[in-house]
């Protein structure tokens, strides 16, 4: 951690109580730790998974069930990624810790044409290594560090661009039915993560295998929601909170919510009802 001042460590302190606050709450709304767990926590070496590590790792002290925390990350082997820098930052913390070396990047380069989108490919791999990985060493949750505005972009994405209504939910059975991922960092904004990780000098190593790719879908959403929080802010909070807040009757969904079946309520015509008489007076 930096040295910081004096008004610094009071502004530190608060954002760190905030972070574990938020964190502990999203745990305990959606059940994501349970006794006798253990929890894989997925580090990429980006603020995000550093941040959600540490605090985890905090709360893991003062938590009222027992669990044990895995730290792992994915060597995907793209040209020029620092292998020694997640190492020497896990020698110095108290959690055991593996590096799962895979060659992801040859087979993205390989099937993504040039000059087109990387990201969903080399999720999709990722994701599927990580899972396997999770059965090996036993791990009963995968934590993974995507945070509000992450959800609320996805939201966006898969409206504007696959036409459904979805997000990524703080916790999720995988389609096999195998693992159980957790986003411990669901309610934490990502300016709060940005500026923990900036006090705690975190060695972050930033995704090269992509490049910049400013036209990606993603980051487009990301300035729209960008503006819109600058013009009213607090916005992107009243978004997140109604993704928490599905009313199925108001949408559109026939498969959420019986529209086929709505009757109006019949009137008894049998019922015999006084005629009450209005004088003008």
């Amino acid at each position: 951690m930096r040295e910081l001042s004096r008004k610094e460590k009071t502004e530190f302190n608060k954002l760190q109580k905030r972070l574990r606050r938020n964190v502990g709450n999203a745990i305990v709304d959606y059940n994501m730790i349970e006794e006798g767990d253990k929890v894989m926590v997925c580090l990429s070496g980006g603020k995000d998974s550093y941040g959600m590590l540490d605090i985890l790792i905090n709360l893991q002290h003062s938590a009222p069930v027992n669990f044990e925390l895995v730290a792992v990350n994915l060597d995907q082997k793209q040209p020029g990624f620092p292998e020694h820098v997640l190492p020497e930052y896990l020698d110095g913390m108290d959690v055991p810790y593996y590096i799962l070396e895979k060659d992801t990047y040859s087979i993205v380069k390989e099937v993504v044409p040039e000059g087109k989108t990387t990201c969903g490919l080399c999720s999709r791999l990722r994701r599927g290594s990580l899972y396997g990985f999770a059965q090996e060493i036993g791990a009963s949750k995968i934590a993974l560090g995507h945070h509000r505005d992450d959800i609320v972009e996805t939201l966006f994405l898969n409206m504007f661009f696959n036409g459904s209504l979805k997000a990524m939910p703080p916790k999720l059975l995988s389609d096999d039915k195998k693992n159980v991922v957790i986003r411990p960092l669901a309610y934490c904004k990502e300016k709060d993560l940005a500026a923990y990780a900036d006090y705690k000098a975190f060695p972050i190593i930033p995704c090269n295998l992509c490049g910049s790719q400013d036209n990606l879908q993603r980051v487009q959403v990301k300035k729209m929601l960008a503006q819109w929080e600058r013009e009213y802010p607090g916005r992107t909070e009243t978004i997140f909170r109604s993704i928490r807040n599905v009313a199925p009757s108001q949408l559109a969904d026939t498969e959420l919510f019986d529209f086929s079946s709505l009757r109006a309520e019949q009137i008894d015509t049998d019922l015999h009802i006084p005629v009450v008489n209005v004088v003008n007076l």
